[in-house]
């Protein structure tokens, strides 16, 4: 059964085998997902990595994809993306990686599953993902479970996350 175009946010990070365009080409390669389109991307950011502190800082964005596959659809279209662009999931956590695409938000929807979380549990701490997010969707953007972007934003201090010059 076809899903109705449905709106999605998706997180972006690399801090390996130069990063910045890891994300850069990452970005790229969204555009051409089937029954999907980009409409929008944030600016890069850099940010300390989360969990191992052993490992170079990562690049980070945020896109908006206005895409007709169902969630877990989506999912492994993402996990495809990151497969093209070397990246290894051996089971750590956090650890350094080519490439990292989370499925932020997936329209209102609310999914628990052992492959699929969302929306993605970590947004309302991560401010190399709630910066970007604030920067493309709407200003009274409400996550389902989570309540507005605006005031998880309020509660995340920005901290090391530095915007980068120049284009995704």
């Amino acid at each position: 059964m076809p899903v109705t175009e449905v709106i999605a946010y998706i997180g972006l990070g690399s801090n390996l085998q130069d990063p910045r365009s890891q994300v850069s080409r990452a970005l790229q390669a969204l555009d051409h997902l089937p029954r999907t389109r980009c409409t929008a991307r944030s600016s890069l950011y850099s940010s300390p990595p989360l969990g191992p502190p052993d490992q170079p800082e990562y690049v980070n964005a945020v896109a908006c994809l206005a895409t007709g596959l169902a969630a877990p659809e989506l999912l492994h279209a993402l996990l495809a993306v990151e497969q093209t662009h070397g990246r290894v999931r051996n089971g750590t956590r956090w650890g350094p990686r080519t490439l990292d695409l989370d499925i932020l938000t997936y329209g209102d929807a609310c999914i628990d599953s052992p492959e699929l979380r969302i929306p993605h549990p970590g947004i309302p701490e991560r401010a190399f993902v709630l910066y970007p997010l604030a920067e493309i969707a709407p200003a009274d953007l409400e996550i389902r479970g989570l309540g507005l972007l605006a005031d998880s934003l309020r509660r995340c201090p920005r901290g090391e996350l530095k915007r980068l010059g120049g284009d995704a």
